[in-house]
């Protein structure tokens, strides 16, 4: 009865924190209560290294996964192709030269990947390989379970495994492009929850860094654990779905590097999906963050600070 108890109110907290349609708002007060982080490894950094200089164009491919037989997992690929760059992503253009790192990207409830094309797009073209799994149970046309949540970060690890498994396949088009030892995850609301819970109760320790989209940690708690790995949270403090402070609340247990980028007028994500000043900011300070993170780039993190506050949209806590 206990048990069933906790799952209702585990369900309830959920539902009310990451549907958007709802209108409500969650409190910093109902997010998971923090845990002391477990004891933490520094964070095997890369030899210093140098991003890509140039902007890439962008292929798209899909792969139809299958987690256990019963989760459904297809996942689209965003990567650098040959090409000029600049326009639309070309679907299944031949692969760009080089290795590229990862980001393992998790949508919003009642969403899909190829929602966040506009910012998904941005860091293909500079030098990422970006898979976003389509989660079988808070997509779009899906039952909207949204206790299924709970379940996304193995997800996140299995698609993360069979991507990086490409590398090593002759016949792959990415094969012999992924730079496999540089992964991280990133992801919008619900998916701000799964990718919270990458580096907490789902701990997947390939994972190099993090960036959570006006996330919380409902359900899956604040115990950071494992080696240091950078995180970048980036939270609207309009936001009307999941309230500022229940994000800045995560945010202040994390015990490693980490920044925070507000924006006074953002709301709950709408600057992710649309082309604008605010998705400009959004994009350029996230891809100077993984240029920092997965290609050990220092002055990609020199840059970060200005790009942040580029035009008074935003702010940042900087503790990288």
């Amino acid at each position: 009865m206990l048990r069933r108890r906790a799952a209702l109110v585990t369900a309830a907290l959920l539902t009310a924190a990451l549907t958007g349609c709802s209108g409500g708002t969650v409190p910093a007060e109902r997010t998971a209560p923090s845990a002391s982080p477990k004891a933490t490894t520094p964070a095997a950094r890369p030899p210093a290294g140098h991003a890509p200089t140039e902007s890439f164009a962008v292929g798209v491919r899909q792969l139809k996964l299958n987690r256990d037989g019963h989760r459904a997992l297809p996942v689209v690929l965003w990567y650098p192709a040959r090409g000029a760059a600049g326009g639309a992503p070309e679907r299944s253009a031949p692969a760009a030269d080089g290795r590229f790192p990862v980001v393992m990207f998790s949508h919003g409830l009642g969403a899909q990947p190829e929602d966040y094309q506009p910012l998904l797009s941005r860091w293909a073209a500079a030098g990422f390989v970006v898979a976003a799994p389509r989660f079988p149970h808070t997509s779009t046309g899906s039952d909207g379970n949204v206790l299924d949540v709970l379940n996304q970060p193995a997800d996140v690890s299995y698609a993360l495994t069979q991507v990086l498994a490409a590398d090593e396949k002759p016949d792959d088009p990415l094969h012999g492009r992924l730079a496999v030892d540089r992964v991280a995850a990133a992801g919008h609301s619900a998916g701000g929850v799964t990718t919270v819970g990458l580096f907490t109760a789902g701990r997947d320790e390939r994972l190099d860094a993090g960036i959570v989209f006006a996330g919380t940690a409902l359900g899956v708690g604040t115990a950071f654990a494992g080696a240091a790995a950078p995180q970048l949270f980036v939270h609207g403090q309009a936001d009307e779905v999941v309230d500022y402070a229940a994000g800045k609340a995560v945010y202040d247990a994390v015990p490693w590097p980490k920044a925070m980028l507000s924006l006074p007028k953002g709301d709950h994500g709408r600057a992710l999906l649309t082309d604008g000043a605010a998705l400009r900011v959004v994009a350029d300070t996230t891809v100077e963050f993984l240029r920092w993170t997965l290609y050990a780039d220092a002055a990609a993190k020199r840059r970060l600070p200005a790009d942040a506050t580029r035009g008074g949209l935003a702010t940042l806590d900087d503790h990288l």
